[in-house]
């Protein structure tokens, strides 16, 4: 493949892993400072509420603009956010309550602005950097770094936080973005495409596009409910580790129990991808999903919530790795950018609302209620996004 897809691979997964690293530090270090899992979600809140207000506007920006500026734009501004946060924890002196939340919250909202400036601009590159033939390869490999990001991201950040502390996991996450920087700085990618005269670049356009394709509206919101259904394994990991008896080290044991589940699941859908659609892999993996974050509300046991958090790893690489194909292979070029847009303002976007909503039902109710309350909602749309829906033809060919 061009040495400019392994780039933007290579970089976008250390990249995004040092988004995740960043975001469970930070839910550790908040709940340690105020013991509240609401905090925690507006930790969330704050980190991901940028995906709903700027994606579609970084998405019309990729489709008509110059989507490397875009990215390096967005890297720029992780970069700040995340070494900020880094500097303030040195020079900080055990700060407690709100005088620690504050300034994490607010260096994280930075950091949520820079991820998604660069995200549907990275999203959209992806075709344009694949030789005929290699479409679908490319774009099974396109959501790998995400997924591997998601699974790695936690843990790593769970042992540097553990072993290193928060100062020096901050560090780390910002170096990621520094590191993708120089990745796209030595390579050469093409010149953006030019549009047919006319193409319409209005956010409203790919909006009623996705809505008249209606395959492609449950693609993009089952990517929305696989970010959901995944956003207890981070915003409830302190709250559940407490509620098993442990610290910070169950923490990142759950954390691990899920990206090893993501894992095996990544390898066990590559193994099948050539003889199960993307259709059924990502039904079946909103259907584990589900399974997994019922089973943790309703196990007594460490060792079974540690299984179930596996479970609902699993459903997450099948998931999502089925939708992402699935959206990328529907999506016009014209509309490429703003679809992808829309892409991760479902699977980002909806974290602000998971935190929000489960981080005050595990305050005001239970722990186990807010897991109760994920896996009913995704129940939901798994029921809607079954696999011979999603595989239905559409006005869009995948072509090879």
């Amino acid at each position: 493949m061009d040495p400019a897809f392994g780039s933007l691979f290579w970089g976008k997964m250390l990249s995004a892993a040092g988004v995740w690293t960043h975001n469970l530090v930070a839910a550790v270090v908040v709940f340690e400072a105020t013991g509240s899992a609401l905090m925690v979600g507006l930790l969330g809140v704050a980190m991901f509420v940028p995906q709903l207000v700027l994606n579609p506007l970084a998405g019309k920006w990729a489709d008509r603009g110059d989507p490397i500026r875009q990215v390096m734009i967005g890297r720029i501004v992780c970069l700040v956010g995340s070494g900020s946060l880094a500097i303030w924890s040195m020079l900080a002196t055990d700060p407690q309550g709100l005088a620690a939340a504050l300034p994490i919250i607010a260096a994280s909202g930075v950091v949520g602005i820079g991820f998604v400036v660069g995200g549907p601009a990275m999203q959209s590159l992806v075709p344009s950097l694949l030789r005929p033939g290699e479409l679908s390869i490319g774009m099974n490999l396109n959501t790998v770094p995400l997924t591997i990001a998601r699974i790695g991201g936690p843990v790593l950040g769970a042992f540097a936080l553990a072993h290193l502390g928060p100062t020096a996991a901050f560090a780390a996450s910002a170096t990621t973005h520094l590191l993708f920087i120089v990745m796209l700085l030595a390579v050469t990618f093409p010149r953006p495409k030019q549009h047919a005269a006319g193409t319409d670049y209005r956010v409203s356009a790919a909006l009623r596009y996705v809505w008249a394709d209606r395959p492609l509206f449950l693609m993009l919101l089952g990517v929305s409910i696989v970010g959901f259904a995944s956003d207890p394994s981070m915003t409830l990991a302190p709250s559940m580790a407490a509620e098993l008896g442990g610290g910070t080290s169950l923490v990142g044991y759950l954390s691990a129990a899920f990206g090893v589940g993501a894992a095996v699941g990544l390898v066990a859908q590559a193994l099948l991808s050539s003889r199960v659609s993307a259709g059924v892999t990502a039904s079946a993996g909103l259907w584990l999903m589900v399974l997994g974050t019922a089973g943790v509300a309703l196990s007594p046991w460490t060792a079974a919530v540690l299984g179930c958090f596996a479970v609902a790893g699993v459903g997450f690489s099948w998931g999502m790795t089925g939708l992402s194909t699935l959206v990328q292979s529907r999506a016009p070029d014209e509309y490429r950018g703003r679809i992808m847009s829309l892409w991760l303002v479902g699977f980002l976007g909806s974290r602000p609302i998971a935190a929000a909503l489960l981080g005050s039902t595990a305050d005001l109710v239970s722990v186990r209620a807010a897991f109760l309350v994920a896996a009913a909602i995704s129940a939901v749309v798994a029921l809607l996004c079954r696999a011979r829906v999603l595989n239905r033809p559409g006005p869009v060919e995948l072509r090879f």
